[in-house]
């Protein structure tokens, strides 16, 4: 008598575990996507088609930069959900004829992505449209990794991510390209 309570117990365990799997697997996109959210969506798809830059390349430097945090700001002072400088932002306001400007606006998550989507156009443009050294110019500034490339440290392929001089631009190139794939995979089939 005992040993069937415990096979019933062991059975209803087995059963719940069996539609717990079963749940998770038809939901595993939606337990992805909290992990990798998409907020301001329509902001990112706004300014990416004004900019012709792909979204998702958009909202994976925006994860990697700041997880989507508006009021974030680094130790070097870059501000808001694409992490930009305030000369920066200055400096873009002026290419796009945005007036007035102030640093404040880099909390402004439109105005942010709207700099930042610009940004990342300008850089695609110089790099010809190569990822890797548009994440390292946007990481580690557009002048060094000119440099790099005329002294051939780096070349602007895949393996000269492992070389990137900057250990942070190095990391961040990885994450970014990482977050663009798991950003494509989830929300391209949509």
């Amino acid at each position: 008598m005992q040993l069937t309570a415990r096979r019933r117990r062991l059975n209803k365990f087995r059963l719940i575990l069996f539609i717990l799997v079963v749940a998770v697997l038809f939901n595993l996109i939606s337990i992805i996507k909290l992990f990798y959210p998409m907020p301001y969506s329509d902001k990112i798809f706004k300014y990416a088609a004004r900019a012709d830059i792909d979204p998702y390349f958009l909202t994976a430097i925006m994860k990697t930069e700041s997880s989507f945090d508006p009021d974030a700001v680094s130790p070097k002072d870059a501000r808001g959900l694409m992490q930009i400088m305030p000369e920066t932002g200055e400096w873009i306001a002026q290419q796009i004829n945005l007036y007035p400007y102030h640093p404040d606006l880099l909390y402004d998550p439109e105005t942010n992505i709207r700099l930042g989507a610009w940004y990342i156009a300008n850089l695609e443009d110089e790099f010809a449209g190569n990822r890797i050294m548009v994440l390292a110019a946007y990481n580690g500034g557009r002048g060094n990794v000119r440099k790099w490339l005329q002294e051939d440290k780096i070349s602007g392929g895949i393996s000269d991510i492992a070389v990137i001089p900057f250990p942070e631009t190095r990391n961040f190139v990885h994450k970014v390209l990482w977050n663009y794939k798991v950003y494509t995979w989830l929300y391209d089939r949509e």
